[in-house]
């Protein structure tokens, strides 16, 4: 890419009249996270590798601020939604209404481990950065939200107590798995996710026929009763 190429990419006057900002942003966003993936494994995953992504695709460091606010953050952020559309590209290839749930969830997982195994030594060294404790509440919630388009995927359309204990769960398998696929291996990973499937699915058998709203139907039921006596059904 030469330089003018660079300068085009990053200044508003120079864009196409048809894109705005946000186009600026999606694609140089795309751009300074292929530089960062490329440079991960020798600068680890910190201000210094978002500095020298940033400058491989010619920010200045007010673009880098305007781009990147949360630094390193930010960029992992970019790695793990990436991650997660390759998986579901993945998926693609086999529709899950022809799966049994079981197997839809293995297929998911493998998806999404691979998918950052494709990235290997970038996603070794994010992993690091969002175990650190400031980072918890940030892998927490990617991993949240990567459980929650796999199971959307899996053709869950849930509302209720379900949509946050199916997505709880996942994101407990989540976690550990692309660790151990990380630092561990694909079979090692592969034997950690096949035995917490089966945790899902006892989980799963376990909640058939339970009925989880007649605590809350007691709680109305019985302020009900403080507010108007008996006359409530």
């Amino acid at each position: 890419m030469t330089d003018t190429e660079h300068t085009t990419r990053t200044d508003f006057s120079d864009a196409d009249d048809t894109a705005g900002p946000a186009d600026w942003a999606v694609r140089t966003e795309q751009a300074v996270l292929d530089a960062a993936i490329s440079r991960a494994g020798r600068l680890g995953w910190n201000a210094q590798l978002v500095r020298a992504a940033c400058e491989a695709e010619g920010l200045s460091l007010g673009d880098q601020e305007l781009l990147l606010p949360h630094g390193a953050r930010d960029l992992a952020a970019l790695l793990s939604r990436r991650h997660d559309a390759a998986a579901l590209k993945a998926l693609e290839a086999t529709p899950a209404s022809t799966m049994k749930i079981r197997e839809r969830i293995a297929a998911a997982l493998s998806a999404r481990l691979e998918a950052a195994a494709n990235d290997f030594d970038a996603s070794r060294k994010c992993a690091g950065f969002l175990a650190l404790p400031f980072n918890a509440d940030l892998g927490i919630s990617l991993t949240w939200e990567t459980a929650d388009k796999l199971w959307r995927w899996a053709g869950d359309t849930s509302t209720d107590q379900n949509h946050y204990s199916k997505r709880t769960i996942l994101s407990g398998i989540l976690a550990p798995a692309l660790t151990i696929r990380l630092f561990e291996g694909k079979e090692a990973a592969d034997r950690f996710c096949a035995r917490r499937i089966e945790n899902v699915m006892q989980f799963e058998k376990w909640k058939a026929g339970k009925d989880f709203d007649a605590p809350m139907r007691k709680i109305t039921d019985f302020l009900g009763r403080l507010r108007y006596g008996d006359k409530v059904a």
